[in-house]
């Protein structure tokens, strides 16, 4: 009996070690030449197409995500009258106040992300990425369909999001907090006032970068 218990304990060691030896290693992300664009964005409501854009924070980072550039926009909706009380509660604007800021027109908006992407991108291909991917690119195609252009010009048809990310990896919490708490990354403001597109996005590279070091 101690014979065959021995003999099943050594084949389930050699399976496991079998196993894992079988893994296919990561990928070589220090020579992958793509870039990122992390993006988050603050809106009027949430229903894309009927409410808009408010603001735009947008991270460039490469595939291990280490910050090359950003960009945050204040952009002036056309129908500032349909701003949902949820959405006010949430970013606190105001029409007022955003013309005082110099907030950008929507074809204004359009064209500056455009060229930055330009200037900063050139002809990498680049993928986007966001945590409330559906969200932000419904309201981002909307932005860029009402100035005759389309986010494709600069970003590859495949969207990460940062959940999915999180529960390949086994942690299944959809809002990220128990990983932000371990790994001690910053939140964003929530303070109506300060809470932007640009602090979204910055917290999204703190979560994407906590993920890759994981690799490491």
């Amino acid at each position: 009996m101690k014979k065959i218990s021995a003999i099943v304990c050594i084949t389930l060691l050699l399976f496991s070690c079998s196993k894992n030896n079988d893994l296919m290693p990561i990928s070589d992300l220090g020579n992958d030449a793509r870039y990122l664009a992390h993006i988050d964005v603050e809106t009027t409501g949430l229903i894309p197409g009927y409410h808009e854009m408010i603001d735009i924070g947008l991270v460039i980072t490469d595939v291990q995500g280490n910050k090359i550039d950003s960009l945050f926009l204040l952009i002036q909706p056309e129908h500032p009258e349909r701003l949902q009380q949820g959405a006010y509660d949430c970013n606190a604007f105001n029409a007022q106040l955003w013309r005082e800021r110099g907030a950008f027109s929507i074809d204004n908006a359009v064209d500056s992300i455009l060229s930055f992407h330009h200037r900063v991108c050139g002809d990498k291909q680049v993928l986007m990425v966001a945590y409330n991917s559906h969200f932000d690119s419904a309201f981002l195609d909307h932005l860029f369909r009402h100035a005759d252009h389309s986010w494709r010009e600069m970003y590859h048809y495949f969207i990460l999001d940062i959940p999915s990310m999180l529960w390949g990896m086994g942690y299944t919490d959809p809002q990220a907090d128990e990983f932000m708490a371990y790994y001690q990354i910053e939140d964003e403001p929530h303070v109506a006032e300060f809470h932007t597109g640009i602090t979204g996005a910055m917290v999204n590279v703190r979560i994407y970068k906590a993920l890759m070091d994981l690799h490491k």
